[in-house]
């Protein structure tokens, strides 16, 4: 049996029994891009483990806002689905599949037998589970108190991680950002007249990243 868990530093200090009940008990998880894996309001299946690819975890308001939490990436774990299975709630969040999608999954019973029994998963779950809740509250800062022009310009520069072209619409950023679309839209029109940028159909061409690095303050 190969021994995934080598891959996930996160699980470093698990002893070697609780390793040995996690690869007994996960169950191998793959999943195309665009795959809606949770939803609203069904119930938590099992524990994931992300191996490979990249997961989207948004909320998506009545009027079809949408704004992104976090992402859920190689060696990472869920910390909606965390709440979920420690609370026996219903989901309270959507996940989409921004890529394809190799996972484990840990069922339920098998989850909350190790939370009960082992130390070190315990220790691993909430360690996971502490620094994503400081990620989201950094996100609602963000959202509250710091200016969309900013917040957009380190959003470009992020997700061009250091490439000139960005392939992404107008939505996608709103969404990215807990903004309207139309927000978005007028502030790249306004980055776009200072030459910072040139903007296309579903794409944009980053043209002066030292300026939106200042702007974003990095």
């Amino acid at each position: 049996m190969s021994d995934w868990t080598r891959s996930f530093a996160i699980l470093d200090r698990l002893d070697e029994p609780s390793r040995s009940q996690l690869l007994a008990h996960c169950h191998a998880l793959s999943a195309p891009a665009g795959t809606v894996l949770f939803r609203e309001g069904s119930p938590c299946q099992a524990y994931l483990f992300v191996q490979e690819g990249q997961i989207r975890v948004q909320k998506v308001g009545e009027n079809g806002r949408e704004i992104t939490l976090y992402r859920v990436e190689n060696g990472q774990t869920c910390i909606v689905t965390t709440a979920c299975l420690m609370s026996g709630t219903d989901y309270d969040a959507e996940g989409v599949a921004e890529t394809a999608i190799q996972a484990q999954a840990l069922p339920i019973p098998a989850f909350r037998q190790l939370l009960a029994t082992s130390a070190a998963f315990r220790d691993f779950v909430f360690r996971a589970y502490g620094s994503r809740i400081a990620d989201l509250l950094l996100l609602i800062e963000e959202v509250s108190f710091g200016r969309i022009d900013q917040r957009l310009a380190g959003c470009l520069l992020q997700r061009a991680r250091g490439q000139n072209a960005l392939s992404i619409t107008h939505q996608e950023l709103a969404a990215e950002l807990g903004s309207a679309r139309e927000v978005i839209s007028r502030q790249l029109k306004d980055f776009e007249r200072r030459g910072w940028i040139r903007l296309g159909r579903g794409q944009l061409q980053l043209l002066d990243a030292s300026a939106l690095q200042q702007l974003a303050g990095k």
